[in-house]
């Protein structure tokens, strides 16, 4: 069951990812990737996760926010990885629509806005550090983070 659940999270995040990477401006990726759709209905997955690991017991012993091996042991249980790879992949996704929002703003080159949307998905930080230092290098952005 839990590696159904793990598959289905990856169902509904991979057309966004592939609409953020080659269909960039296409009217279905900015009504589908850049709304609030998808943020809230993993945040509701997120939310029945937690909820489940809460109040239902599906949790290690001894896990929580307190301490590293109170961490260590939500992660321990497979809805606690699950709560917490929902995590990732909402807030992955979520810079992820940034970049490519930024990259049509600023005129950003996709040869930069291609390989940081695939490090973003799998590296989350070191995604959104290449875009950013590349931005900087290519002149089409300094640090701010400013939607201007």
């Amino acid at each position: 069951m839990y590696e159904t659940l793990y598959f289905a999270l990856h169902l509904i995040i991979f057309p966004a990812w592939a609409l953020l990477l080659f269909a960039p401006r296409w009217s279905w990726t900015q009504r589908l990737v850049h709304t609030a759709f998808l943020p809230l209905l993993l945040g509701a997955i997120y939310l029945s996760f937690l909820s489940a690991g809460i109040f239902f017991g599906q949790a290690s012993e001894g896990a929580g926010f307190s301490t590293l091996a109170g961490v260590m042991a939500l992660f321990a249980h497979p809805v606690g990885a699950l709560t917490g790879w929902t995590h990732y992949l909402v807030f992955d996704l979520f810079i992820g629509a940034w970049i490519a929002r930024d990259t049509l703003r600023r005129g950003v080159p996709y040869w930069l806005m291609a390989p940081s949307l695939f490090f973003t998905l799998v590296f989350g930080p070191i995604g959104l550090a290449i875009y950013l230092v590349g931005r900087k290098l290519t002149g089409k952005g300094g640090w701010g983070l400013a939607e201007d």
